[in-house]
């Protein structure tokens, strides 16, 4: 049976969509690609017929990944740009912590990234270009454009790194893995000159046996 171009886009969604959603929650070396095409409801054979190697799956669930994260995060309220302060609360929270595969897709795989090809890096590249620029933007009152570019790079590698610790040590350490999104959010909010006061993870989400907010 001959199938719709309708239908061979919907095929190639749903790849992408599952590539990208187990790619952040185990990892690129971790999901194979008989687990994503089984997740997308498809057979392995069909999954080639979309793309060439898993490689170039991972380029464009990365892409998809990262703009589905950018989305979540940067969605404008009441019409305006939010601060820098608002970003960090979403960015650095628990919620984002706990929930990898609908996270940001640089923070669940940086590490792994640099071991990619250039197609993938390249990808992240513009990801995190993007995420530097939204930063810049809520910098933009500091005094010198050169200024605030490099403070939205500084931010943003610690937002990343922040999140990939906090949930390294989460397991081990819950208590330790709430200090790391409190201080990261506090002192990124003193970069950009503003007051930032966190509030503490929700007892659910990282289990018992934290330190109290200092």
């Amino acid at each position: 049976m001959r199938i719709t171009k309708e239908k061979t886009a919907e095929n190639r969604a749903a790849l992408v969509q599952a590539a990208a959603r187990l790619f952040r929650k185990h990892g690129i070396d971790g999901v194979g690609v008989a687990e994503i095409s089984k997740a997308a409801g498809l057979t392995h054979g069909a999954l080639y017929a979309h793309f060439p190697s898993k490689e170039a799956l991972a380029a464009e669930a990365l892409s998809h990944g990262m703009a589905h994260g950018y989305k979540a995060m940067a969605s404008s309220k009441a019409g305006r740009e939010l601060t820098l302060a608002e970003y960090l609360e979403f960015y650095l929270s628990a919620a984002h912590r706990d929930n990898p595969a609908v996270g940001c897709a640089i923070a669940a795989s940086a590490s792994e990234l640099g071991r990619q090809d250039a197609a993938i890096s390249a990808r992240l590249t513009e990801g995190f270009e993007r995420l530097v620029g939204t930063i810049e933007r809520a910098l933009q009152d500091l005094p010198s454009r050169g200024q605030a570019r490099q403070r939205a790079v500084t931010a943003v590698a610690a937002m990343v790194g922040g999140i990939a610790m906090a949930r390294a040590t989460q397991k081990a350490n819950p208590a330790l893995s709430d200090e790391i999104l409190v201080a990261v959010r506090r002192v990124l909010g003193e970069l950009g000159g503003e007051s930032v006061e966190p509030k503490p993870a929700p007892a659910a989400a990282s289990g018992a046996g934290r330190r109290k907010k200092p």
